[in-house]
Formats: structure tokens, C-alpha cells, sequence
């Protein structure tokens, strides 16, 4: 096998481990996702067979919680994501033009305008769908210690955002 063969299927298996689903811990194990809650906890706002999972790329909403957001879109569907990597790629490369865009508060759960919020990037908690985490929270404070106990940077949603599209376009 030729070292780019051997490098295309490292990375791809790398990448197939790190967003798969069944890397997950079983049931009877103490350690869960940090994005994972329970079922009772995630508020899914979509309708039908596969309201539990991103219109993107499909992974569950409950599992990645803690980085989903909700918008909507102009004829006024709402659509529901695992990450702000699937937002970036359904506005950008999709050109959906998402609306009232809001994202799940890491403290209380409650969805709460993207705009408004501050978040933590590059905290050692993991990410989804990308190896820069990006964590939410309604409050500056609760921000800000997050950051000091699990570090990264307190940042606007314009800079995340930004952060998130140099992850999506490398």
C-alpha cells in the first residue's frame, strides 16, 4: 500500500471514529458524552420519523445536545442541529438563510438566541463534528468559569461562527 493510500484510510477511519455514533460508551458505563443528556432533558423541535436527528448529517440530537441549535428556515420550518458545523454548512454551502438561529445554554439546557450568547471555544470538553469545541451560555460569568476549569476562549457568536468556517473550508 502507498503512504497516501495508507494516509487517506488513517484519516478516514480517524474521522469515522470521532463522529460515529457507536463510539459511544455502553449503558452500563458511568462515562457518558459531555454533550449527551437525558432524553427527558432535550426539547427536539422537529416533526416526524427523524426528528431526533440532524438535518444535516444526521447524528442525535440527544446524544449532542449540548452543541445543538435550532433555526428556521424562510418558508418558516424549523430545522434542528447537532453542531454549529451543520448551521455553517446549511447556511453557507446549502444557502438556506436560517432565521432566529438559537442555541442550547451548556448550563440550564434552554434554547437561547445564538446571538445573544457567549461561548467557549477550544475548551478541553469535546467538540462535535469538529476538534475545536464550542460550548454556549446565556451568561458571561457561567462563560468565563467554564473556561477557567476546562479552558478555551470566551467569544461572541460572530467569532465563533468564524471559527467554525475555518474548520468547515480548510
Amino acid at each position: 500500500m502507498n503512504k497516501i493510500t495508507l494516509h487517506a484510510t488513517l484519516l478516514l477511519s480517524l474521522l469515522f471514529l470521532g463522529c460515529s455514533e457507536t463510539s459511544s460508551p455502553s449503558p452500563k458505563s458511568s462515562k457518558t458524552r459531555f454533550q449527551t443528556v437525558l432524553a427527558s432533558k432535550a426539547k427536539l423541535v422537529q416533526k416526524g420519523a427523524n426528528k431526533e436527528s440532524c438535518v444535516i448529517c444526521g447524528m442525535n440530537l440527544v446524544k449532542f445536545y449540548k452543541t445543538s441549535y435550532i433555526a428556521e428556515s424562510k418558508n418558516g420550518t424549523k430545522r434542528q442541529y447537532c453542531s454549529l458545523h451543520c448551521v455553517v454548512e446549511d447556511n453557507e454551502i446549502n444557502k438556506t438563510d436560517l432565521l432566529n438561529v438559537k442555541v442550547v445554554d451548556t448550563d440550564t439546557l434552554k434554547h437561547i438566541s445564538a446571538q445573544k450568547a457567549f461561548y467557549v471555544v477550544g475548551s478541553s470538553k469535546a467538540g462535535t463534528m469538529t476538534r475545536t469545541s464550542k460550548y454556549a451560555f446565556a451568561s458571561k460569568a457561567k462563560a468565563k468559569a467554564f473556561a477557567k476549569k476546562f479552558g478555551g476562549k470566551v467569544m461572541n457568536f460572530h467569532d465563533t461562527y468564524d471559527v467554525a468556517m475555518k474548520d468547515s473550508y480548510r
